[in-house]
Protein backbone atom coordinates (compact mmCIF):
# COMPACT_ATOMS: atom_id res chain seq x y z
CA UNK A 1 0.00 0.00 0.00
CA UNK A 2 1.30 3.37 -0.59
CA UNK A 3 -0.87 6.55 0.99
CA UNK A 4 0.01 10.08 -0.47
CA UNK A 5 -1.57 13.38 0.43
CA UNK A 6 -1.32 15.57 -2.35
CA UNK A 7 -0.98 19.42 -2.49
CA UNK A 8 -3.55 19.69 0.64
CA UNK A 9 -4.75 22.74 1.82
CA UNK A 10 -6.62 24.07 4.63
CA UNK A 11 -8.14 27.11 5.81
CA UNK A 12 -9.94 27.91 9.11
CA UNK A 13 -12.15 31.18 8.33
CA UNK A 14 -9.05 33.62 7.39
CA UNK A 15 -6.22 31.43 8.79
CA UNK A 16 -5.07 29.43 6.38
CA UNK A 17 -3.68 25.98 8.14
CA UNK A 18 -1.95 23.89 5.76
CA UNK A 19 -0.16 25.48 2.90
CA UNK A 20 0.19 22.47 -0.02
CA UNK A 21 1.00 19.64 2.14
CA UNK A 22 2.46 16.50 0.54
CA UNK A 23 3.63 13.09 1.81
CA UNK A 24 4.41 9.75 1.19
CA UNK A 25 3.85 6.54 3.34
CA UNK A 26 4.06 3.23 2.51
CA UNK A 27 2.73 -0.18 4.18
CA UNK A 28 5.04 -2.34 5.89
CA UNK A 29 7.11 0.66 6.66
CA UNK A 30 6.75 3.50 9.94
CA UNK A 31 6.44 6.88 8.89
CA UNK A 32 6.93 9.86 11.42
CA UNK A 33 4.95 13.39 10.96
CA UNK A 34 6.76 15.89 13.03
CA UNK A 35 6.52 19.57 13.97
CA UNK A 36 6.12 21.74 16.57
CA UNK A 37 2.69 22.85 18.38
CA UNK A 38 0.14 24.48 15.68
CA UNK A 39 2.89 23.29 13.28
CA UNK A 40 -0.15 21.49 11.31
CA UNK A 41 0.06 17.94 12.12
CA UNK A 42 -3.26 16.78 13.47
CA UNK A 43 -5.06 18.71 10.64
CA UNK A 44 -3.50 16.56 8.19
CA UNK A 45 -4.38 14.07 10.26
CA UNK A 46 -8.31 14.76 10.58
CA UNK A 47 -8.28 15.24 6.56
CA UNK A 48 -6.26 12.09 6.22
CA UNK A 49 -8.91 10.45 8.25
CA UNK A 50 -11.81 12.07 6.48
CA UNK A 51 -12.78 14.29 9.98
CA UNK A 52 -13.22 17.32 7.57
CA UNK A 53 -12.31 17.85 4.16
CA UNK A 54 -9.32 19.59 2.44
CA UNK A 55 -9.80 22.58 0.80
CA UNK A 56 -7.61 21.67 -1.90
CA UNK A 57 -5.80 18.47 -2.70
CA UNK A 58 -6.70 15.20 -2.71
CA UNK A 59 -6.04 11.37 0.35
CA UNK A 60 -4.79 9.11 -2.23
CA UNK A 61 -3.98 5.08 -1.54
CA UNK A 62 -2.03 3.62 -4.25
CA UNK A 63 -2.55 5.88 -6.59
CA UNK A 64 -6.53 6.25 -6.84
CA UNK A 65 -9.22 9.12 -4.10
CA UNK A 66 -9.21 6.79 -1.08
CA UNK A 67 -12.26 4.79 -0.67
CA UNK A 68 -13.03 5.24 3.37
CA UNK A 69 -16.28 2.95 3.04
CA UNK A 70 -13.26 -0.30 2.36
CA UNK A 71 -10.09 1.43 4.59
CA UNK A 72 -9.98 0.52 8.04
CA UNK A 73 -8.28 3.64 9.93
CA UNK A 74 -6.93 3.00 13.65
CA UNK A 75 -6.23 6.34 15.67
CA UNK A 76 -4.44 6.47 19.15
CA UNK A 77 -5.43 10.10 19.86
CA UNK A 78 -2.69 12.12 22.07
CA UNK A 79 -5.96 13.30 23.95
CA UNK A 80 -7.49 9.99 25.26
CA UNK A 81 -11.13 9.50 24.70
CA UNK A 82 -12.72 6.28 26.51
CA UNK A 83 -15.09 6.53 29.30
CA UNK A 84 -14.12 6.40 32.82
CA UNK A 85 -16.90 4.74 34.60
CA UNK A 86 -17.83 2.12 31.83
CA UNK A 87 -16.52 -1.25 32.22
CA UNK A 88 -13.62 -1.73 29.63
CA UNK A 89 -14.77 -4.66 27.87
CA UNK A 90 -17.96 -3.45 26.79
CA UNK A 91 -16.41 -0.58 25.74
CA UNK A 92 -13.90 -2.13 23.78
CA UNK A 93 -16.49 -3.80 22.10
CA UNK A 94 -18.37 -0.93 21.37
CA UNK A 95 -15.69 0.59 19.62
CA UNK A 96 -14.69 -2.43 17.81
CA UNK A 97 -18.49 -2.69 16.39
CA UNK A 98 -18.51 0.95 15.91
CA UNK A 99 -15.54 -0.05 13.08
CA UNK A 100 -17.44 -2.98 11.63
CA UNK A 101 -17.07 -5.84 13.64
CA UNK A 102 -19.99 -8.44 14.59
CA UNK A 103 -20.55 -8.42 17.98
CA UNK A 104 -18.68 -12.19 18.20
CA UNK A 105 -15.53 -11.15 16.26
CA UNK A 106 -15.28 -8.25 18.36
CA UNK A 107 -15.35 -9.53 21.68
CA UNK A 108 -12.80 -12.75 20.04
CA UNK A 109 -10.13 -9.40 19.04
CA UNK A 110 -10.79 -8.04 22.14
CA UNK A 111 -10.25 -10.66 24.15
CA UNK A 112 -6.53 -11.52 21.94
CA UNK A 113 -5.61 -8.22 22.85
CA UNK A 114 -6.09 -7.98 26.34
CA UNK A 115 -4.16 -11.04 26.67
CA UNK A 116 -1.41 -9.71 24.41
CA UNK A 117 -1.06 -6.82 26.63
CA UNK A 118 -1.41 -8.79 29.55
CA UNK A 119 -5.11 -6.84 30.46
CA UNK A 120 -7.26 -9.99 30.77
CA UNK A 121 -7.37 -9.58 34.67
CA UNK A 122 -8.88 -6.04 34.08
CA UNK A 123 -11.48 -7.13 31.31
CA UNK A 124 -14.63 -6.82 33.93
CA UNK A 125 -13.24 -3.62 35.79
CA UNK A 126 -14.41 0.20 35.29
CA UNK A 127 -11.74 1.88 33.72
CA UNK A 128 -10.66 4.83 36.15
CA UNK A 129 -9.55 1.85 38.43
CA UNK A 130 -6.55 1.73 36.04
CA UNK A 131 -2.92 3.29 36.33
CA UNK A 132 -2.33 5.62 33.60
CA UNK A 133 0.05 3.50 31.42
CA UNK A 134 -3.09 0.35 31.45
CA UNK A 135 -5.53 3.13 30.60
CA UNK A 136 -2.97 3.97 27.64
CA UNK A 137 -2.73 0.15 26.95
CA UNK A 138 -6.91 -0.09 26.57
CA UNK A 139 -7.19 3.11 24.38
CA UNK A 140 -4.35 1.23 21.92
CA UNK A 141 -6.60 -1.86 21.84
CA UNK A 142 -9.51 0.63 20.66
CA UNK A 143 -7.08 1.83 17.42
CA UNK A 144 -6.24 -1.96 17.19
CA UNK A 145 -8.65 -4.54 17.61
CA UNK A 146 -11.02 -3.78 13.94
CA UNK A 147 -7.67 -5.12 12.02
CA UNK A 148 -7.06 -1.60 10.73
CA UNK A 149 -5.07 -1.25 7.40
CA UNK A 150 -3.65 2.00 8.35
CA UNK A 151 -2.84 3.00 12.09
CA UNK A 152 -2.32 6.31 13.47
CA UNK A 153 -0.53 6.99 16.58
CA UNK A 154 -0.49 10.28 18.24
CA UNK A 155 2.45 10.43 21.46
CA UNK A 156 1.82 6.62 21.47
CA UNK A 157 4.48 6.54 24.38
CA UNK A 158 3.05 9.41 26.71
CA UNK A 159 3.00 8.00 30.30
CA UNK A 160 4.39 4.33 29.52
CA UNK A 161 6.58 3.29 32.37
CA UNK A 162 10.02 1.14 30.22
CA UNK A 163 8.07 -2.49 30.37
CA UNK A 164 5.02 -1.22 29.21
CA UNK A 165 6.59 1.10 26.26
CA UNK A 166 8.68 -2.03 25.36
CA UNK A 167 5.85 -4.10 25.27
CA UNK A 168 3.91 -1.16 22.76
CA UNK A 169 6.87 -1.24 20.57
CA UNK A 170 6.84 -5.14 20.13
CA UNK A 171 3.13 -4.66 19.09
CA UNK A 172 3.98 -2.18 16.69
CA UNK A 173 6.87 -3.87 14.78
CA UNK A 174 4.23 -6.53 15.11
CA UNK A 175 1.41 -4.42 13.07
CA UNK A 176 4.93 -2.93 10.62
CA UNK A 177 5.46 -6.55 9.83
CA UNK A 178 2.03 -7.13 8.85
CA UNK A 179 2.34 -4.81 5.96
CA UNK A 180 0.37 -2.18 7.65
CA UNK A 181 1.04 1.74 7.11
CA UNK A 182 1.83 3.20 10.24
CA UNK A 183 2.21 6.25 10.89
CA UNK A 184 3.44 8.31 14.12
CA UNK A 185 3.35 11.82 15.53
CA UNK A 186 5.43 12.36 18.36
CA UNK A 187 7.41 15.01 20.15
CA UNK A 188 9.57 12.09 21.45
CA UNK A 189 12.67 11.90 18.68
CA UNK A 190 14.10 9.16 20.10
CA UNK A 191 10.96 6.47 19.33
CA UNK A 192 10.83 8.02 16.26
CA UNK A 193 14.24 7.40 15.15
CA UNK A 194 13.90 3.73 16.27
CA UNK A 195 11.07 2.90 14.37
CA UNK A 196 10.50 5.72 11.16
CA UNK A 197 11.79 4.58 7.65
CA UNK A 198 10.65 8.12 6.54
CA UNK A 199 10.07 11.29 7.73
CA UNK A 200 8.04 14.80 7.14
CA UNK A 201 8.95 17.98 9.62
CA UNK A 202 6.09 20.61 9.33
CA UNK A 203 6.63 24.00 9.92
CA UNK A 204 3.82 27.22 9.62
CA UNK A 205 2.21 24.71 7.29
CA UNK A 206 4.66 23.35 4.86
CA UNK A 207 6.80 20.49 4.43
CA UNK A 208 10.39 21.76 5.13
CA UNK A 209 11.64 18.59 4.93
CA UNK A 210 10.98 14.87 4.13
CA UNK A 211 12.31 11.48 2.72
CA UNK A 212 13.93 8.98 3.95
CA UNK A 213 15.92 9.56 7.60
CA UNK A 214 18.63 7.79 6.52
CA UNK A 215 19.40 9.60 2.91
CA UNK A 216 18.57 12.61 5.52
CA UNK A 217 21.32 12.42 7.65
CA UNK A 218 23.69 11.06 4.88
CA UNK A 219 23.28 14.48 3.15
CA UNK A 220 24.54 16.40 5.73
CA UNK A 221 28.37 17.49 4.97
CA UNK A 222 30.16 14.72 5.93
CA UNK A 223 33.13 16.53 7.54
CA UNK A 224 32.96 16.43 11.36
CA UNK A 225 34.73 13.50 12.85
CA UNK A 226 33.26 11.96 16.51
CA UNK A 227 36.27 11.11 18.72
CA UNK A 228 36.42 8.80 21.67
CA UNK A 229 40.26 8.85 23.54
CA UNK A 230 41.80 9.07 26.56
CA UNK A 231 44.07 11.72 25.43
CA UNK A 232 41.13 14.33 25.19
CA UNK A 233 42.80 17.14 26.39
CA UNK A 234 45.63 16.65 24.48
CA UNK A 235 43.75 16.26 21.21
CA UNK A 236 41.62 19.63 22.56
CA UNK A 237 45.29 21.56 23.16
CA UNK A 238 46.54 20.82 19.91
CA UNK A 239 44.06 20.61 17.06
CA UNK A 240 42.94 24.33 18.32
CA UNK A 241 39.73 26.01 17.09
CA UNK A 242 38.37 23.00 14.65
CA UNK A 243 38.01 20.65 17.74
CA UNK A 244 35.42 21.05 20.90
CA UNK A 245 34.26 18.47 23.56
CA UNK A 246 30.66 17.44 23.52
CA UNK A 247 28.32 17.30 26.59
CA UNK A 248 28.74 13.14 26.28
CA UNK A 249 32.67 13.38 26.60
CA UNK A 250 33.60 12.72 22.96
CA UNK A 251 35.59 15.35 20.64
CA UNK A 252 33.64 16.88 17.70
CA UNK A 253 36.24 17.58 14.97
CA UNK A 254 34.89 19.74 12.35
CA UNK A 255 37.39 19.89 9.31
CA UNK A 256 37.46 22.29 5.93
CA UNK A 257 36.10 19.15 3.35
CA UNK A 258 34.84 16.19 3.75
CA UNK A 259 37.92 15.52 1.44
CA UNK A 260 40.29 15.77 4.66
CA UNK A 261 38.50 12.92 6.76
CA UNK A 262 40.92 10.22 5.63
CA UNK A 263 44.20 12.69 6.78
CA UNK A 264 42.64 13.61 9.83
CA UNK A 265 41.62 9.93 10.67
CA UNK A 266 45.61 8.57 10.32
CA UNK A 267 47.63 11.83 12.43
CA UNK A 268 44.54 11.48 15.45
CA UNK A 269 45.33 7.18 15.52
CA UNK A 270 48.88 7.30 14.47
CA UNK A 271 49.49 10.32 17.64
CA UNK A 272 46.66 9.63 19.88
CA UNK A 273 45.48 6.88 22.00
CA UNK A 274 42.06 6.96 20.38
CA UNK A 275 39.11 4.57 21.30
CA UNK A 276 37.15 5.29 18.64
CA UNK A 277 36.30 7.32 15.31
CA UNK A 278 33.59 7.93 13.29
CA UNK A 279 31.91 10.20 10.98
CA UNK A 280 29.47 12.53 12.85
CA UNK A 281 25.39 12.14 11.72
CA UNK A 282 22.75 14.31 13.45
CA UNK A 283 20.39 12.93 15.34
CA UNK A 284 16.94 13.23 14.80
CA UNK A 285 16.41 15.76 17.42
CA UNK A 286 19.49 18.28 15.74
CA UNK A 287 17.23 17.80 12.69
CA UNK A 288 14.10 18.63 14.20
CA UNK A 289 15.70 21.29 16.11
CA UNK A 290 16.87 23.02 12.21
CA UNK A 291 13.82 22.31 10.29
CA UNK A 292 11.41 23.40 13.07
CA UNK A 293 13.10 25.72 15.22
CA UNK A 294 11.70 28.79 13.67
CA UNK A 295 8.05 29.46 12.74
CA UNK A 296 7.81 30.51 9.08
Amino acid sequence: MKLELNNIEKSFGEKQVLKGVSLTAEGGKAFGLLGRNGAGKTTSIRILMNVFPANRGRVLLDGRPIDYRRVRFGYLPEERGLYPKKKIIDQLVYFAELKGMGHADAVRSVDKWLERLGMTEYRAKRLDTLSKGNQQKIQLITALAHDPQIVILDEPFSGLDPVNAMLLKDVVREEIAKGKIVLFSSHQMNYIEEFCDSIAILNGGQVVLAGELHEIKRNYPRNRLVVQSAERERILGELGDCCRATENGALLITLPSPADKAGMMKRLTEHYDVDEIKVFEPSLNDIFVEYAGNRS
